[in-house]
């Protein structure tokens, strides 16, 4: 089994109290089972996201737009779960609602797990909306840390050099400089001068 579908079935067998319904839907194979647990109206939400997270492993798109909005859910396993489901999914439409979620202010609490799918399926998208997302984050007294460290780790990974500005702005806070100066060592030189250096070294 899947680790992250061990993860979930775990954590909705629990909230579905172990019941013959959730028995039912975690061992069918009828994706229009599982698809319609989407439209239906009244369901349970460990119920949708059950089924979503399963047509998404499937491969199947009819799950796009309920893994969407469990990306941007108030809790994070329903996130991680997410986004490890529309990794897998391989639907086009995917960096482009990542990248949506992940630089909307109004829902920046919950950017982190947006900006981690941005980073794994390297898109387009990816670098303009994580350079986007970690400028707003180094204003001062900025509490989103956790998803700013996401944005410079995620720059560092993709290596891009459209990054190196808004890294090199990184460096002057103190919780990222380090992770700053990693994700600018795996961006490739252009004209071999030097760079990474948190202020204040030699």
């Amino acid at each position: 089994m899947d680790e992250e579908l061990r993860s979930l079935t775990e954590r909705l067998r629990a909230e579905s109290g172990g019941s013959a319904a959730f028995d039912r839907l975690l061992a069918t194979d009828d994706s229009d089972t599982l698809a319609g647990v989407l439209t239906a109206p009244g369901q349970p939400l460990w119920a949708r996201e059950l089924a979503a997270f399963r047509l998404g492993l499937a491969g199947d798109r009819r799950a796009f737009e309920a893994l969407v909005l469990l990306l941007n859910h108030r809790d994070p396993p329903r996130c991680a779960a997410a986004a490890h489901a529309l990794a897998r999914l391989g639907d086009p439409r995917t960096a482009r609602a990542a990248a949506a979620l992940a630089t909307n202010e109004l829902r920046v609490a919950y950017a982190l797990h947006p900006v981690r799918l941005l980073t794994r399926l390297r898109a387009p998208e990816a670098v303009p909306a994580l350079i986007t997302t970690l400028r707003r984050r180094l204003r001062p007294h900025d509490p989103y840390r956790r998803v700013a460290l996401a944005c410079v780790e995620g720059l560092g990974e993709l290596g891009d050099p459209r990054a190196e500005p808004v890294l090199g702005e990184a460096l002057a806070h103190p919780v990222l400089a380090e992770a700053a100066v990693r994700a600018l060592a795996r961006i490739p030189r252009q004209g071999g001068t030097a760079r990474g250096r948190i202020p204040g070294q030699r």
